[in-house]
């Protein structure tokens, strides 16, 4: 009977698993080790006046990993798209509309920003074209660099920034234009003559196609889907040893396995491989993780909240949050709940970014505190909790700094060398749900290609 070893419970390890379940059929044994308590990694969902998710809650709706993967699973009912209101951004202490056509915050031109920024700013954009643009094809730098110096510092903080926060957990000034904006840099290598150019070059095209999806009964139904699927012999243990065995390899504590997949986070996957692939070890020690911490809230249904989907923070401003989400009001499906015959509104507050673990020093009165004052503060309105979650996502997104696409590729190509051993994970290929969905698949499909 051949026998595989996906180390790691999260969306990418239970996609590896239910996927070389449907390539090597029932007779084989495949053993999903996962040291925490429970499976799902950054993916969890909760009892709020029913069904919440506290991690991640939507995904890109124009790539296809996930609606596929739905309705592979039968679960293609559960699909579902934002209302269409929009976010928007508070800045200088006012609330401004989320700039509509940028990439991921940068602007083509002037008019993209016009009204966040001041009169100077609009000028430096409008200008930018004619200035000589310095970029080394195949190098990289971080994202605030590149933009302030085109742009202005205002773009970065009050637009660029956002939606970094809300992506990576990150600021531009620690995130590489290459690994976070691979189309971007696409573009500058091939000669744009200006940030503007290259900016408008990246655009995605128009599309009727929903920007973003979500789950309706949250992700929780996904992953219980793919864990059924998997049949897998699950181990709630440390991974503790790698080592080869012969073609095999010796898995500490499940013993002989043909093949291992590795879909842990970027710490754990440079302890595990430091005996069988220094190099790759090496790099996937170099790759960083900020903590974040979200708070939902379940409060009166006529709370006063803005007729927006949710608010951005902007760089600098004075409260803890980084963003709230109206998720009453942004997913459709969530309208109506009630908590003990009372119609609640629920909404989210999102802390932490790269740099600031002290958000996980705060106790949960102390988050939900914070969560209802820096509410007060950027729309007027103080809510009553009636009820409240408070999840912490320790050192749980890997940060994509400048030089990420090397340290990628040093990983990859070491773990290549090596037959029966695969890795996947949001520190790869991307952080958003989609990417990771698409790297556990792939790296299942290598393992049995190799």
């Amino acid at each position: 009977m051949r026998r595989y070893a996906v180390v790691g419970g999260g969306i990418s390890g239970l996609v590896a698993a239910f996927r070389l379940r449907r390539m090597l059929g029932p007779a084989a044994e495949i053993v999903l080790l996962e040291c925490g308590s429970r499976l799902g990694g950054c993916l969890r969902t909760v009892e709020l006046a029913g069904p919440v998710d506290v991690g991640a809650e939507a995904f890109v709706g124009r790539r296809p990993e996930v609606p596929e993967l739905l309705a592979e699973l039968g679960l293609a009912e559960q699909l579902v798209h934002p209302s269409g209101l929009r976010p928007s951004i508070w800045a200088d202490g006012v609330l401004h509309p989320l700039p509509a056509g940028t990439l991921m915050g940068l602007p083509a031109g002037p008019d993209a920003v016009a009204g966040l920024v001041d009169a100077g700013t609009l000028a430096r954009i409008a200008a930018e074209p004619a200035r000589p643009l310095r970029w080394v094809v195949g190098g990289d730098t971080d994202l605030a660099s590149l933009v302030a110096d085109r742009f202005g510092a205002q773009v970065v903080a009050r637009s660029v920034d956002p939606l970094l926060g809300g992506v990576y957990a990150g600021r531009s000034a620690t995130i590489g234009v290459r690994a976070a904006l691979p189309a971007l840099a696409a573009r500058l290598d091939a000669g744009a003559a200006s940030l503007s150019a290259a900016v408008a070059a990246a655009l995605p095209p128009p599309s009727d196609r929903p920007v973003f999806g979500g789950v309706r009964d949250g992700y929780g139904v996904l992953l219980d889907a793919l864990r059924r699927a998997a049949a897998a012999t699950e181990c709630r243990a440390p991974f503790v040893g790698l080592s080869r065995d012969g073609a095999g390899w010796q898995v500490d504590p499940v013993g002989r396995v043909d093949g291992v997949l590795l879909a842990v986070p970027a710490p754990a996957a440079a302890d595990l491989l430091r005996g069988v692939a220094p190099v790759a070890a090496a790099a996937a020690a170099a790759i960083p993780s900020a903590s974040s911490a979200v708070v939902a809230l379940a409060v009166p249904a006529d709370s006063p909240l803005p007729p927006n989907s949710g608010i951005l923070i902007g760089t600098g401003e004075p409260v803890g949050a980084k963003a709230f989400t109206f998720s009453s009001r942004k997913w459709p499906h969530l309208r109506g709940r009630q908590l003990a015959g009372r119609s609640v509104a629920l909404l989210r507050a999102s802390f932490g970014r790269y740099g600031d673990d002290a958000v996980l020093a705060r106790s949960n009165p102390e988050l939900v505190a914070t969560a209802v004052a820096d509410l007060a503060t950027v729309t007027g309105v103080t809510v009553t909790p009636l009820a409240v979650h408070v999840q912490r996502w320790p050192a749980a997104l890997p940060q994509y700094r400048p030089g990420h696409a090397g340290l990628v590729a040093a990983i990859e190509s070491s773990v290549a060398e090596l037959a029966g051993l695969e890795v996947a994970g949001a520190y790869l290929g991307g952080v958003g749900v989609p990417a990771c969905v698409a790297a556990g698949s792939a790296a299942a499909h290598r393992l049995m290609a190799r």
